[in-house]
């Protein structure tokens, strides 16, 4: 259960009701998720301390909003008795005009997948994808449709310590269509679905290609779902 104080400050928060005010409370979280972000995957020195103060900025808003002191807010997002939920990883299919599956080789492991990541507080899933395409592959993209929805316990990916949703969608190339990948990514194609690179088996498996890359050929408009 939650401290007495983790109550309080959730039923403040939950009677905010100006716009302008809940507006501002996401992104004092979304400051508060970006920093935390920053400061799972650094190790430089002076980035954690930016990060901190970041950190710090989210909490200040917060407190600016509720009244209730910065220590006890901190508290009541460090409980480690949360309820727990699963994560959202977001992807997206592109398709050419051959039909060909649009893959990007991400650096951390060297292996391939399609576009897209954990999704962000503070920003809507399609906002996520629509991020993540530009980012990964320079390109601005229209989100057709929700594909599918994977519960990764379903189907035979590595084991992980997260429980995992992944979001796939259909992917529009609206603009140019130029491929200019951000750092993360070391090299990017198209690839028919019978001659795939070695995938990166955490982010996607072949079966799940197979079944997304069906419904957008036979334009079938149920989502699937696990």
């Amino acid at each position: 259960m939650y401290e007495f104080y983790s109550k309080k400050l959730y039923l403040i928060i939950m009677k905010l009701t100006d716009k302008k005010n809940i507006n501002i409370f996401n992104i004092a979280k979304r400051l508060k998720s970006i920093a935390d972000i920053g400061l799972l995957y650094t190790d430089n020195d002076y980035d954690i301390d930016r990060y901190k103060e970041i950190k710090q900025i989210g909490f200040e808003l917060m407190n600016q909003l509720t009244d209730e002191p910065i220590k006890k807010i901190e508290s009541s997002f460090s409980l480690v008795n949360d309820y727990p939920t699963p994560k959202v990883d977001v992807r997206g299919m592109v398709l050419n005009e051959k039909h060909q599956i649009l893959l990007v080789k991400e650096r951390l492991d060297g292996k391939w997948t399609i576009p897209g990541g954990w999704c962000e507080i503070g920003i809507s899933p399609k906002e996520n994808i629509t991020k993540e395409m530009k980012e990964e592959t320079g390109l601005d993209v229209k989100i057709d449709r929700l594909l599918a929805v994977f519960d990764k316990r379903c189907h035979p990916h590595p084991p992980q310590p997260h429980y995992v949703y992944k979001l796939i969608f259909n992917c529009v190339i609206i603009g140019e269509n130029v491929l200019n990948p951000d750092y993360e990514i070391i090299d990017i194609g198209y690839f028919d679905l019978n001659n795939l690179p070695e995938l990166s088996k955490d982010r996607i498996l072949e079966s799940q290609l197979q079944i997304v890359h069906k419904k957008i050929l036979e334009n079938d408009k149920n989502v699937y779902f696990d």
